[in-house]
């Protein structure tokens, strides 16, 4: 982290693939490895799967403070929208949960229908200056490339794409990358391939020029896990995904 600027670590890729959970291991890792850094766990998927990964019940969302922004511009005129952008950054402080080692904000919903762009553009930027405060940053990107699109991810520094075996997943994260690298200021970017059978886990995959940073293997437990809705924190050190999201992050120079 040159200059005091935080590790922003984005984790990206079509739904299906393992992304949140990997997202979630990705802050336990940093949590038990950087103790005394300041670390944020961002959900931008609007599924909201990453704080039930975390063991999180979020009372409020960064959406639910752009919805009160709106509704008062629209009720209270231009004084009422001055009002509520002053208190947007209190507000977006009530969204953060503080947990054990991290910090934790859902961003909630995409944005509705019309134009708001004024006020968007100002929480985008409050959201920024709260991430200025932390050391380390990791954010669960919705599925797909429109985030990318909207520049929601221009600051990232570092971008873990995952796909499956799958042509379709390969070609998703190829074309995030394609995207990114006009739209994204990152310093480091790489591949993990989750999910695979004992004879992907074998093959070569064609994901030119993109590095592949681990392979992670179909987990049984971890599936488990999912559908119990367990909190990653609880998964053994010597589990795949822990395994395959260090060796990532080492390559990419985060641990």
């Amino acid at each position: 982290m040159e200059n005091n600027q935080p590790c922003i670590i984005a984790v990206a890729g079509k739904g299906g693939v393992g992304k949140t959970s990997l997202a979630a291991v990705i802050v336990k890792l940093l949590v038990e490895n950087k103790k005394e850094k300041r670390i944020l766990a961002i959900d931008a998927d609007p599924a909201i799967g990453l704080s039930t990964a975390l063991g999180i019940e979020p009372s409020k969302t960064i959406d639910d403070v752009r919805k009160e922004a709106i509704k008062a511009s629209e009720d209270g005129g231009k004084n009422a929208v001055v009002e509520v952008l002053g208190n947007a950054s209190y507000s977006i402080e009530e969204a953060l949960v503080e947990k054990n080692g991290f910090s934790f904000m859902a961003i909630g919903r995409p944005e509705a229908s019309g134009c708001y762009c004024k006020i968007n553009t100002y929480l985008k930027e409050v959201i920024a200056q709260i991430s200025s405060h932390y050391d380390y940053v990791v954010i669960d990107g919705e599925a797909g490339i429109e985030q990318i699109n909207r520049r929601v991810m221009e600051k990232v520094t570092h971008l873990i794409l995952v796909t499956d075996q799958s042509k379709k997943g390969i070609q998703v994260v190829k074309t995030i990358k394609s995207v990114a690298d006009s739209l994204v200021m990152y310093k480091e970017i790489g591949v993990i391939a989750n999910r695979l059978s004992p004879l992907a886990m074998k093959e070569d995959f064609d994901l030119s020029p993109l590095p592949l940073l681990s392979r992670i293997p179909m987990d049984d437990k971890l599936a488990r896990y999912d559908m119990d809705g367990e909190n990653v924190f609880f998964l053994d050190d010597d589990s795949y995904i822990v395994k395959g999201a260090k060796e990532a992050l080492e390559k990419i120079h985060v641990l």
